[in-house]
């Protein structure tokens, strides 16, 4: 007697008999002769008696079409095998169809899922056929049936899917100054450490680059001018050797002489021991801005994961005050103002100031002439953002000004805003650490399947209610996935866990990772906050104060039941605002093919990403301020606050600061400033015209609009999906041009 069946996705399930029947029964009444019941039953019991204790879906059905040839109903069989050729042909036609929009380069959600990669390439469409096969083998064979019936009814999203089934983590803030010094194997060779500043300047590219092909996320270095720092000393005392062979003369009583910054002056005038050392400092400077030059240049070059794409990387800087730590800044900003190749804005490295009282801030501070000098880049090429080093959330108790590794105790993110600082299991810090996994949960749909309940009060607790079992079954497809992951051997990661994730040093090739990655995060994310409060009360915390405090309610409940989840997994939970980029649109392409459209819900193709004030809502820079700051204290997964400004903003680098103090005072971790911003690519004109199409300077038409499209520039809108589209057509500016 049958009592288990194995489906076709490998899981093993109760037998019922009523599918046998209700398929039989689907035959028949496509034949002349109607149904039969009494042969129904017969066919079925005789299958379930005479079975096997447990069978396959395929051997069941080769089952019925035996006894079904047997009986008197030869035209039901025919019609029955007919039906099961069709079933089978349209499982393959789902694959196919999503294949051949692969093959045929059409731009859709599956090619334009990613804006950072290309999918039209050869490595790309590998890429998506790759990920096109693994998402489906995810879900039949490596999720629990709750988190998979989540995932199949649009309650959650789990993120990187695709690389669930390598046991890859998401991201990492890379200690480069163990790469510097050591140096590390990677592939055939290995990389000696560095002595000068262009090979510093290299290494870094290579440390991201490599392990952009060990990690499903991105890659980051949270204190780029420390790390790159000594370098400019070695090399400006290379240069002072270089000048004893030329000169004959004892020149040791310079190289460790005291500069008090790296700029280079006009040698009319100076003599002796000055002249030579301002013509070394000289030397230096340029050396480190065609170092930069090449390290911006690198990282908008160079691809991996198999060609296709360059590398998501993030770098942190600000606040190292000496000598050399501002020129490396100095120097990287003036090449990120000049642009890359022929003066294109640089989509990569995603560029962070680290803005701090005392460092860089008021005009006293020792850097802020650098400070304003970020301003004056991001006004023209949108980096950096600025991560606000004086939230109260973002400050450690060890960070000392006099010491000369403060940088451990500042907090860094990368990408379009992951974060990470907070740790139970060892330093708070940055350094050495990332996200392991993230998903996001929908509570705009739980807060529609709410909306037929009258009483206000009754809604709001009803979604509560869905709101806490859906943040469970979150938390635990979080922690089975890490328990995916910690299975992983060290040699599968060779650079992530031999020279940069905490604690790698002690692991063996063939030891597992499990006793070093609970010093990562797991992330649960949201979208859509604004959306989902107008559901439940018709406005949204941009235009109410009883939506905002709803809003804050919700966020902070997640918040606590994320603190929670820490303690009963033992795990670094924390709630992340999710970036949504293709996510953006598919919760809303789901929901609304079930509930329909409704006004302010579902009424547009995407939902608004994570607590943000909705792009199309009209109010001004300091409202939309004042309503997202409480929530980036409870999003210490990672958060971002944007802000649109009409017109050309280049030569108004005080309209960032403003924005900037606006941070300051609302107690805000981490913004950016979104702007236009078009170059023709044959003569170079640039300009903020929101709709230009024809240069007019030289009339071409090959025009690169540059778009931020969440955390991450994008050269060509070409690459946007649809939902980021209808988005990107709906944002309005918060500053305007008299402003």
């Amino acid at each position: 007697m049958i009592q288990t069946v194995v489906k076709r996705d490998g899981r093993i399930v109760g037998f019922n008999d009523v599918k046998i029947k209700s398929a039989i029964r689907k035959a028949m009444l496509v034949t002349d002769k109607g149904e039969d019941d009494v042969l129904i039953q017969k066919i079925t019991d005789h299958i379930a008696t005479k079975g096997k204790s447990q069978m396959s879906v395929e051997a069941i059905q080769d089952a019925v079409e035996v006894e079904l040839m047997k009986s008197a109903r030869k035209d039901v069989a025919q019609k029955y095998i007919a039906y099961r050729n069709q079933r089978s042909i349209a499982r393959k036609a789902k694959t196919r169809d999503v294949f051949m929009e692969i093959v045929n380069i059409q731009k859709n959600d599956v090619t334009r899922e990613n804006a950072n990669m290309n999918a039209d390439t050869p490595a790309g469409m590998m890429m998506k056929f790759a990920s096109e096969s693994t998402k489906p083998f995810v879900d039949d064979f490596l999720l629990s049936d709750d988190v998979r019936d989540a995932v199949k009814k649009n309650y959650l999203h789990i993120h990187d899917k695709d690389y669930y089934p390598t046991k890859s983590l998401t991201c990492v803030q890379h200690p480069l100054d163990n790469i510097l010094k050591n140096g590390f194997v990677a592939g055939h060779g290995s990389s000696r450490p560095a002595k000068r500043i262009e090979t510093a300047a290299v290494l870094a590219c290579i440390s991201l680059e490599t392990c952009q092909n060990e990690m499903h996320g991105g890659q980051a270095i949270p204190a780029f001018d420390f790390y790159l720092a000594p370098y400019v000393r070695s090399s400006y005392q290379e240069e002072i050797v270089n000048l004893e062979k030329l000169t004959g003369q004892d020149l040791k009583h310079l190289l460790d002489a005291p500069i008090d910054d790296y700029l280079i002056q006009d040698l009319d005038g100076l003599e002796g021991d000055d002249r030579l050392k301002q013509h070394a400092i000289n030397k230096t400077v340029n050396r480190v801005h065609q170092s930069m030059e090449a390290f911006i240049h690198n990282m908008n070059t160079i691809h991996s994961r198999g060609g296709n794409q360059v590398v998501f990387s993030s770098i942190n800087y600000g606040t190292d005050t000496s000598a050399e730590g501002r020129c490396i800044m100095r120097e990287l900003l003036q090449s990120t103002y000049e642009g890359v190749g022929n003066g294109e804005t640089a989509i990569f490295p995603i560029q962070i100031w680290k803005k701090k009282r005392g460092v860089n801030f008021l005009p006293e501070d020792r850097n802020y002439d650098l400070y304003k000098f970020a301003c004056k880049v991001t006004a023209r090429r949108f980096f950096p953002n600025f991560l606000n080093l004086d939230a109260t959330y973002n400050q450690n108790e060890k960070w000392n000004a006099n010491d000369p590794e403060r940088y451990k105790w500042e907090v860094a993110t990368m990408g379009c805003r992951t974060r990470v600082f907070e740790n139970r299991f060892g330093e708070k810090t940055s350094v050495g650490r990332g996200n392991l996994s993230f998903s996001t949960i929908n509570i705009v749909r739980l807060a529609i399947e709410c909306m037929s309940i009258k009483n206000e009060q009754e809604r709001i607790d009803c979604f509560f209610a869905k709101l806490d079992h859906l943040l469970d079954v979150t938390a635990k497809q979080l922690d089975e996935r890490f328990q995916f992951q910690k299975t992983a051997y060290a040699k599968q990661f060779p650079l992530l866990m031999t020279k940069l994730w905490n604690g790698c040093e002690n692991l063996g090739p063939n030891d597992t990772i499990e006793s070093v990655i609970n010093q990562g995060t797991l992330g649960i994310g949201f979208i859509g906050l604004a959306e989902c409060l107008k559901a439940l009360i018709g406005v949204h915390h941009g235009e109410s104060e009883k939506a905002q405090e709803l809003g804050l309610k919700i966020v902070t409940y997640m918040r606590d039941r994320a603190n929670d989840y820490s303690e009963k997994y033992q795990h670094n939970y924390s709630i992340l605002a999710t970036p949504a980029e293709g996510l953006s649109g598919r919760f809303t392409k789901y929901d609304r093919k079930q509930y329909g459209i409704i006004e302010g819900v579902t009424d547009r193709e995407y939902y608004t990403n994570s607590n943000h004030v909705p792009v199309y809502y009209k109010c001004s820079a300091r409202h939309k301020a004042e309503v997202e700051a409480p929530y980036h204290n409870l999003t210490r997964g990672g958060h971002i606050f944007y802000v649109e400004i009409d017109g050309d903003a280049t030569h108004n680098p005080q309209v960032i600061m403003s924005v900037v103090d606006m941070m300051d005072k609302l107690n805000m971790g981490y913004g950016s400033v979104n702007h236009n911003r078009n170059r023709c690519m044959d003569c170079g004109y640039e300009n903020a015209d929101a709709n230009m199409e024809v240069c007019p300077k030289c009339g071409s038409k090959h025009i690169d609009k540059l778009q931020r499209i969440t955390g991450y520039l994008v050269g060509t809108t070409d690459r946007w999906n649809g939902a980021k589209l209808a988005e990107l057509n709906d944002r309005v500016t918060h500053i305007g041009k008299q402003d």
